[in-house]
């Protein structure tokens, strides 16, 4: 009943050590709170029960003397679900025996007749349940410090009967600070043993004990691809952070890390040493194991200002961990793998041969499998280009569109278009460069939120939407994933897709297009922000909160003032619910069913040559920094790796060097060069 205090925290403890394979009928018998209760209200109820016997020929509501054998209710009842199904089983005879006033005998019959057990169990396995039964006369707000002295009261698991409600949060802040002070008991003791083991008593070869004390130890590597590198840092860089680049400027977070990690080792070396003075650095390392923390290796040149030669300088090396904190699961609303998912698919003009593909994997992937999904092609004309006839360049697509959706109406699958005028300044052909671009948007990543603008309204506020791309080849459990990673009102997704290698462009591998993942084949493109999903309702909330600084595009004429927004830091979809500060979880991980590569294939068996990617030509940096409005200038990025200004802000520099497409790996360029150098030497 509800006038019963349980505490948690001892039940559970109590319950771990109990085999569910066993019944249990286990509480405070009633004839041990009759009898301990004289002159309570117990008592008087069983005088009660005593009279109303004379009455009634002898018989009371406890019936005969093995009736007191049950388990009280007022003092809480612990039933195993054996018994809970059996009684359940028996509820008939349950009920047309139940005839006493007394709820806890009625219980009790019904659990010794469905399970066929003797009694109230007061103990069972050697586990022992301590009911305290207050006193009609104790008052908790001036008692509690004398019943805090009474070990019985300590050790209760269920304290009864507590019939006011600010009696149960003065048991429940006693019982919980009561177990505070356990729990810091035992951290001192554990600590006080293991400063005591650490002494040299016992060898460390038998402990394994590892500095510091409460850290867990480095995660070991199967392989050697799994050995986590120590990376060399100083102040301002860290050098062959990946396999990509050799130097690479720190971001502001890292660099604020730095500087603190820094800080307090040079305290720490005043302590140490007293007599030397720190001078400057001599090396940093830096390591990170997700199952550890941050471990630095600080190098510190310092001077010994106590002796005759005091320009010479002595080395000093320290290592800092930084553990991380205990990991938690954060709860996540129920969802399931059968959400309808509207994908978005935007095509330019140079690119309907792409769009053509991807409805046949399309048709192939989803239609064919009747997977719940709904595909709305974005069709993207120049300013002056012919929307309807011979000459419109999405005529393919549209025909293409409508014999399918013809095919599979009975299935509920079906592709529609939207069509959508580009502004004169975007309806150029884009130079032939940009096919080595990361992107579908090309130099203009801006126009992912256009496109979203004018495209939502077709499918409405609580749709599940996949912004994808005419470049991407994509499997069913990749849909799936988006179902189950992206939460309305909690979470979107944004996967990092595996982009392949262009091998019949570079000849450096072999092409593959159902390989596994690896790193002769391809890699995770994490600078490509085309795919991304979400729901209708989450994105016009965070488009709402920047309208003043991004202007919501709600015709094709209002592309052009979106161009020229004040914001240079939003470039994307992504971008722009990182700054709506939406109180959304942002999942962005590798997806190995998502791959990239369709748009350089197509262009390569059209007899396509290889071009020098834009971002790396300086004529593109010095036009583009003419146009700000036009092409995408480097953002400040919330997972880039950049330099920093004194202001916090970054000057414009032109496209960014992470947006081209990489033909091979470093050891395959690094094998051909070495093969091309050995036929050289062969023939000189």
């Amino acid at each position: 009943p509800d006038t019963v205090y349980v505490d948690a925290r001892k039940l559970k403890a109590l319950l771990y050590h109990i085999s569910i394979t066993f019944d249990l009928y286990m509480g405070a018998r009633l004839e041990q709170n009759i009898a301990v209760d004289g002159g309570g209200v117990y008592a008087a109820r069983a005088a009660a029960q005593a009279a109303a016997a004379a009455n009634s020929n002898g018989v009371d509501d406890l019936g005969n003397q093995s009736d007191r054998n049950y388990c009280d209710l007022n003092a809480g009842i612990l039933l195993s679900s054996s018994v809970i199904r059996k009684m359940r089983n028996n509820l008939d005879w349950c009920v047309r025996n139940g005839v006493t006033n007394v709820h806890s005998v009625n219980i009790g019959r019904c659990v010794k007749y469905s399970s066929n057990l003797s009694g109230c169990q007061t103990s069972f396995q050697g586990v022992h349940e301590d009911v305290y039964t207050l006193q009609p006369h104790i008052k908790l707000f001036k008692d509690l410090n004398i019943l805090a002295r009474d070990e019985a009261f300590r050790n209760a698991t269920a304290v009864h009967p507590v019939t006011a409600t600010d009696d149960f949060y003065r048991l429940h802040a006693y019982y919980s600070r009561y177990h505070l002070e356990l729990v810091q008991q035992r951290s001192f003791d554990l600590e006080r043993k293991s400063y005591q083991i650490a002494n040299g008593t016992i060898s460390n070869d038998i402990l394994e004990i590892r500095w510091p004390l409460g850290v867990p130890l480095g995660s070991a590597p199967e392989t050697r691809h799994d050995i986590i590198t120590w990376h060399l840092i100083n102040s301002t860089h860290i050098f062959l952070p990946n396999a990509e680049n050799i130097v690479e400027p720190l971001s502001h977070i890292d660099k604020l890390d730095f500087n603190k990690v820094l800080e307090i080792g040079i305290a720490y070396a005043k302590r140490k040493h007293p007599h030397l003075q720190f001078v400057n650095l001599h090396t940093v390392y830096r390591k990170f194991d997700a199952t550890r923390g941050m471990d630095y290796q600080l190098h510190l040149n310092m001077r010994d200002d106590t002796r005759l030669s005091a320009g010479e300088l002595v080395t000093k090396s320290f290592q800092v961990v930084k553990p991380l904190g205990r990991v938690e699961v954060i709860p996540s609303p129920y969802v399931t793998e059968s959400t309808r998912i509207a994908i978005m698919v935007p095509a330019f003009e140079h690119q309907a041969a792409d769009g053509v593909q991807f409805i046949a994997d399309y048709e192939r992937i989803c239609m064919q499998n009747q997977d719940n999904t709904f595909l709305l092609m974005i069709f993207l004309y120049r300013y002056d280009s012919m929307s309807k006839g011979e000459n419109d360049p999405f005529k393919s697509l549209k025909t293409l569109a409508l014999d399918l959706s013809t095919k599979y109406k009975n299935d509920g699958s079906r592709i529609a278009w939207v069509s959508i005028r580009l502004p004169p300044m975007l309806s150029d052909t884009p130079p032939a460069g940009d096919i080595m671009l990361n992107t579908l948007y090309g130099r203009n990543e801006i126009l992912s939120v256009a496109v979203a603008d004018l495209a939502l309204p077709k499918i409405g506020l609580d749709s599940l939407v996949l912004m994808a791309s005419t470049d991407i080849n994509m499997k069913g459990d990749f849909l799936n994933r988006v179902r189950m990673n992206t939460i309305q009102g909690f979470q979107i997704y944004s996967p990092i897709g595996f982009r392949m290698y262009p091998c019949r462009f570079a000849y450096f591998c072999r092409e593959c297009e159902t390989c596994d993942v690896s790193q002769g084949t391809g890699y995770f493109d994490k600078w490509n922000y085309d795919v991304i999903s979400f729901y209708s309702r989450d994105y016009v909330q965070a488009r709402q909160r920047l309208e003043s600084t991004l202007p919501i595009t709600r015709s094709d004429n209002d592309i052009e003032q979106l161009l020229s927004h004040p914001n240079q830091k939003i470039n994307t979809v992504l971008d722009m619910f990182v700054a709506s500060q939406l109180p959304l979880h942002i999942l962005r991980g590798t997806e190995p069913n998502l791959r990239y590569g369709n748009a350089i294939r197509h262009y390569i068996n059209n007899g396509g040559k290889i071009l020098k990617c834009p971002a790396l030509e300086k004529d593109d940096v010095t036009s583009n920094a003419e146009q700000p409005h036009i092409s995408n200038e480097i953002p400040q990025r919330y997972d880039a790796q950049r330099a920093d200004t004194g202001d916090n802000t970054q000057a414009p520099t032109g496209l960014d060097s992470h947006k081209c497409i990489h033909l091979a790996s470093r050891k395959q360029i690094g094998d051909a060069i070495i093969r091309y150098e050995d036929r050289s030497i062969l023939h000189k």
